[in-house]
Formats: structure tokens, C-alpha cells, sequence
């Protein structure tokens, strides 16, 4: 799950079909001598480069304290409340990170243990911020237990434009911290849900990097 590639793999069809596009538009442009194909060749440029952008697999490094829940995707933290509805069955704290087109959309283990459920479950689609998404839209949980029998939950939720969850864990498989899990296409969020005696870390509105931003500390 956890590649050392320089782009998602879930994101070649689309660099190939964007590159191909330009290549191909390029190349009629220049062989007959078509000055108004340089128009669609340069929206064609500007767009492979947004993909190849958009699905970047940038190498992180999660911290040296192992009790550190490190964030699942890179963007803006929305939400951060103790919450009673949630995927554990009990109140726990949720903490939600909302993933703009401009973040890379790779999303990693918030900490190491064993898959003990993953759900998925088709919905609506919502703007991933609105506060409906957590609960309407299409979206993929997995439960985790870590290996002082706590349980946490991370859970990918699709957006507005995004329509594709990837999500690659079964039950039983073991997660380890900053690994590689999953990707979500063109805009999301993902909330994370964790005993309600961990202090957090992070407030709205903070910065997230996926693997490497504390959320909280599970002692």
C-alpha cells in the first residue's frame, strides 16, 4: 500500500490520458502548421500539470513519539468537538481535516494497528465542509485497534466533485503510522475519531500534513 512512487498509481490513467492529449495536440499543431490548436495545446498543458500535481505521493516521515496520532491527509483542520454519534459506538473526539483540489490527496494510517472493521456506504454529495457530509455523503470507515486495546476510527468522505473513494485495508491487515491507505479524487475530507481523554493537538483552521502534524497523544 505504501509506494515510493512519485505519483499515486490510482492517478496514472488520468496523467496518461492528460500527457497523451497534450502530445497528440502538440503534435497536429506542429505538423500542419495550425496556429489555433497552440490555444487547446496550452489547455491541455496547464491541465496535465494540475493532474500531474493533483496526484503527487510526496515522502513524509511520521514522528519519533509513538503515542503521536498524526493526521490522515493534508489540509485544513474544520472541525474539532466531542461528538456522541460516532462509528466506535461512544462519544470520542473528532477531529475532521477538509482536503481543498490542491492538496495532495493521499491519505495515511493516523496510527499503527490491526483493521478490525472497514465499512463503506454509498450517499450524497455534499461539500465536504457542510456539516450533513460526515453523516449523507459516500464514504469509507475503517476501525482500528491498537495494540493497547484502544479503538480509533478514521473515516474518508467524499465531496462535492469528489466521486471516487480508494480505500485499500481489510479487515485483519495491519496498519502501520504514516503508511499509505488510500486516496480520494478531486476534493474530500477525512474525519478521525479517537477516545474522548486525548487532548488535541491541533484547532480549526490549522494546517494538516498527512503522516507528519500531531493530532493528539494516545497514553
Amino acid at each position: 500500500m505504501n509506494k515510493s512512487t512519485p505519483f499515486a498509481r490510482e492517478g496514472y490513467p488520468f496523467i496518461a490520458l492528460s500527457c497523451g492529449l497534450t502530445l497528440l495536440l502538440a503534435f497536429l499543431a506542429w505538423k500542419f502548421s495550425f496556429l489555433i490548436l497552440w490555444v487547446p495545446v496550452t489547455l491541455s498543458f496547464l491541465a496535465a500539470c494540475f493532474v500531474l500535481y493533483f496526484f503527487r505521493n510526496p515522502e513524509r516521515r511520521p514522528p519519533a513519539d509513538e503515542a503521536a496520532v498524526v493526521a490522515p491527509a493534508d489540509g485544513t483542520v474544520i472541525v474539532v468537538e466531542k461528538v456522541s454519534e460516532t462509528p466506535l459506538g461512544c462519544e470520542a473526539l473528532k477531529i475532521s481535516i477538509f482536503m481543498s483540489v490542491f492538496n495532495a490527496h493521499v491519505n495515511r494510517a493516523p496510527f499503527s494497528g490491526i483493521v478490525e472493521g472497514s465499512t463503506y456506504k454509498c450517499g450524497k454529495f455534499y461539500d465536504a465542509r457542510h456539516g450533513q457530509a460526515s453523516f449523507e455523503n459516500e464514504c469509507n470507515g475503517i476501525i482500528l485497534a491498537l495494540d493497547s486495546g484502544v479503538r480509533i476510527a478514521f473515516v474518508q468522505i467524499a465531496g462535492l466533485i469528489a466521486r471516487r473513494i480508494i480505500s485499500y485495508p481489510r479487515v485483519g491487515d495491519r496498519l502501520i503510522r504514516g503508511e499509505r491507505y488510500g486516496l480520494i479524487r478531486f476534493g474530500s475530507r477525512v474525519d478521525v475519531y479517537l477516545p474522548v481523554g486525548v487532548t488535541p493537538l491541533v484547532k480549526i483552521g490549522d494546517k494538516t500534513v498527512a503522516g507528519e502534524t500531531v493530532l493528539g497523544r494516545i497514553v
